[in-house]
């Protein structure tokens, strides 16, 4: 957390801040260690990004309780509405960041910039006696078509900026007003298919061996969401085939992949560790939306982004 929303908060509270990601070893805490934790500083409200939030932590009279994420899938929310205390969440902080690295990533994908950034380094831009219009020709975005599998804040985040790009733009979203209901239709009409959906149990795996038959030969896949959305050995398979031309992901089960895994040596394929919305600005933002609710849920006003509003004038 960062920014006016952190100086927003200290105005509210007395604020112990330990940030996660600075610790090394990492540290995430569980229930019995953050009940543990929260009983020591004497905190009435808590405020998490990874943390797991379950058991005696609601035993504690806490007033709320906030995570810095759109999904708090690390929360036991039945858990805190049971007790009557209120879940925030910060709904599309991270969108623009990664928004920006799905474009990014796209345009790695499409003119070969990591085998070609790697030939520099390797004082091989002349390799086999080849020059580098040969081995990297890649294709123009502009008027191609890309399917957005997904579209919450982060796709339509992305969708104009595809669009001032010169992309047509498609969607799937059963759950959302405006968007396509027919996947295969979407996937079949689009050369980048772009995964943005929540990870749910109707979605675990939902797009595998079928859907990758749909995509046209020589498209792109990009996964910028979760890696279990996707069926990897089935990617793998239309990698292998040369029916995509290339993909690029930014998250895998376990947060990497194992050694010796395909995609390794893959050169048509970009990898990056789960940093779609590693900015300064998601960080920012984050805090911002926190404060601002805890600001109005102080104020006996309804906050903007709660997730279990019936608690709200339950007493407690």
């Amino acid at each position: 957390m960062r920014g006016p929303g952190l100086d927003k908060l200290r105005a509210l509270a007395d604020v112990v801040y330990e940030p996660w990601i600075e610790q090394r070893p990492l540290k995430l805490y569980d229930g019995p260690g953050l009940a543990k934790r929260l009983a020591a500083e004497k905190a009435d409200i808590l405020i998490v990004e990874g943390d797991f939030v379950s058991g005696p932590v609601f035993d504690l009279p806490l007033l709320a309780l906030a995570a810095t994420r759109g999904d708090p899938n690390n929360v036991d929310v039945a858990a805190a509405t049971g007790a009557g205390v209120p879940v925030l969440r910060t709904p599309g902080r991270n969108a623009d960041a990664v928004a920006e690295l799905a474009v990014g990533l796209l345009i790695a994908v499409a003119r070969h910039a990591l085998p070609a950034d790697a030939d520099v380094r390797e004082l091989q831009v002349f390799r086999d006696g080849t020059i580098p219009y040969q081995r990297f020709r890649g294709f123009e975005l502009a008027g191609r078509t890309v399917a957005l599998v997904g579209y919450g804040a982060v796709a339509r985040a992305l969708e104009w900026r595809l669009r001032g790009m010169g992309m047509n733009v498609v969607t799937y979203d059963p759950y959302v007003e405006g968007a396509g209901r027919d996947l295969r239709s979407v996937v079949e009409a689009a050369d980048v298919v772009s995964l943005h959906a929540a990870v749910t149990a109707e979605t675990i795996g939902f797009f595998g061996a079928d859907q990758f038959s749909w995509m046209r030969p020589g498209s792109v896949f990009l996964n910028t969401a979760r890696a279990k959305l996707a069926d990897m050995d089935a990617l793998v398979g239309a990698l292998s085939s040369g029916r995509l031309a290339g993909a690029a992901l930014d998250h895998f089960e376990g947060e990497q992949l194992p050694a010796g895994h395909p995609l390794l040596a893959m050169s048509n394929v970009v990898l990056t560790p789960h940093i779609g919305g590693a900015t300064t600005e998601t960080e920012a933002r984050g805090a911002q939306m926190v404060a601002d609710d805890i600001e109005r849920l102080l104020a006996g006003q309804r906050p903007l982004y709660i997730v279990n509003p019936e608690v709200l004038g339950r007493n407690k």
